[in-house]
């Protein structure tokens, strides 16, 4: 049963495929090793969103079991990824006067549930408050204000909400698959725990994640994440373009893209030809290689076009001097970085999981990033790890331990 203790399952839900990581961690070196994979395509989910509950169960439910197979374990509990046109980052400010004179831990409490007090539509609701900084008495900058001498204790948040019904959607397919929720993370936010270092998120850096249904967007200055929006544009248009640009069909589409898809056109060589399936008919055809990368190369443009365009909108386009990291399962082709770079005009890496042990030759991938960086969160997670969400109070107790997370920064 002691080993049972030490797993943390990390389950990314999304569009193109479900991922459920399973990590175990090592008492003595403190380092997470990645025991089980398992993937499955995802049935029943459009930009992020469930919109058919049997089939995300059942893709839930196969995905998991190729993980349980491989850890040799049974999940029952697991870190969910949420994502999405609906989540949307807001700006927040609190405010309290300090009776004792020296900040104590409640006061970081109560001046975080003071950066709550925003109008939140009913049909939305807070996933995440980010402490960005403290301020005492007008000193700003401060990460960790407990025992500084101060009358006003301020502080700057960053909130994340999304749709009151997506998220209970989630809930309701990972408890129709059997399994219980610990907790509910942002999918940028998961994915940046295995792709970004600490120097990077505190000179200042754009995560870009690029999956099947929208493109994810978080900008971290100062350690801590400052801004988050979403594109709702992926690989599933990708997809959609090869099917209509080369007449294929478009799980076929898909498969091209993966095997010889390409993000800059000028890499490939015209005589370079591939066998493309025709729609509804056996027959192949030859098409140009080259052909295949100009229907890619203006949409991967769009992509990160937008993404610019979002950046600059966030006001700290001037601040991120270690540039932009991109990942994601869209992001594996060849050229997308030299592309990525050309559009954004920023230095571009590709973000692959590496802060881990174990499975570290199949994980080595962006595909993972989501799941890989769940299991870390989950690492690091000091709620309850056997927390059995049953009674009606499911969607309050889930929110209410993603309100508390922001302890875990400091």
């Amino acid at each position: 049963m002691g080993k049972e203790q030490n797993l943390i399952i990390g389950l990314d839900i999304g569009t193109t495929k479900i991922c459920a990581m399973v990590g175990e961690l090592n008492p003595q070196t403190e380092e997470v090793e990645i025991i089980g994979v398992g993937t499955y395509p995802s049935f029943g989910l459009k930009r992020g969103v469930v919109v058919n509950i049997e089939n995300t169960i059942q893709s839930v439910k196969n995905a998991v079991e190729e993980a349980e197979h491989m850890a040799g374990c049974e999940i029952r509990t697991v870190f969910v990824g949420i994502a999405g046109g609906h989540i949307k980052g807001i700006s927040g400010h609190g405010m309290i006067t300090i009776r004792e004179r020296e900040v104590a831990r409640r006061d970081l409490d109560r001046v975080i549930e003071s950066a709550n007090a925003v109008l939140i539509p009913a049909d939305r609701e807070i996933i995440h408050v980010i402490p960005q900084e403290y301020i005492v008495d007008g000193q700003a900058g401060i990460k960790d204000p407990v025992g500084i001498y101060g009358i006003k204790l301020e502080t700057k948040v960053h909130i994340v909400t999304g749709q009151v019904t997506a998220a209970q959607n989630l809930v309701k397919c990972i408890h129709g698959a059997g399994m219980d929720v610990a907790d509910v993370v942002l999918e940028q936010l998961a994915s940046s725990e295995a792709v970004l270092t600490e120097d990077e998120k505190e000179i200042g850096v754009v995560l870009i994640d690029c999956g099947g249904g929208t493109t994810d967007i978080a900008i971290f200055v100062g350690g801590s994440i400052r801004y988050t929006e979403n594109v709702t544009l992926g690989g599933d248009n990708i997809d959609r373009d090869i099917a209509l640009g080369l007449s294929t069909p478009l799980a076929e589409a898909r498969k091209i893209k993966e095997k010889h898809g390409t993000a800059l056109a000028e890499l490939v060589s015209p005589e370079e030809e591939i066998e493309v399936p025709s729609v509804g008919g056996k027959h192949f055809r030859k098409v140009s290689r080259k052909d295949l990368a100009m229907v890619i190369e203006p949409r991967m443009e769009e992509i990160f076009a937008l993404a610019k365009t979002e950046i600059q909108k966030s006001g700290y386009a001037e601040l991120v001097p270690a540039g932009v990291v991109i990942t994601g399962g869209s992001v594996i082709m060849n050229g997308t970085v030299e592309l990525s770079e050309r559009v954004l005009e920023m230095p571009v890496r590709m973000g692959i999981p590496t802060a881990v042990g174990g499975l570290t030759d199949i994980i080595a991938n962006p595909v993972y990033s989501t799941g890989v960086g769940l299991v870390m969160y989950g690492a690091g997670y000091t709620g309850d790890k056997k927390l059995r969400i049953r009674d009606e109070n499911v969607f309050k107790k889930i929110f209410d331990s993603m309100k508390n997370w922001f302890q875990e920064f400091f």
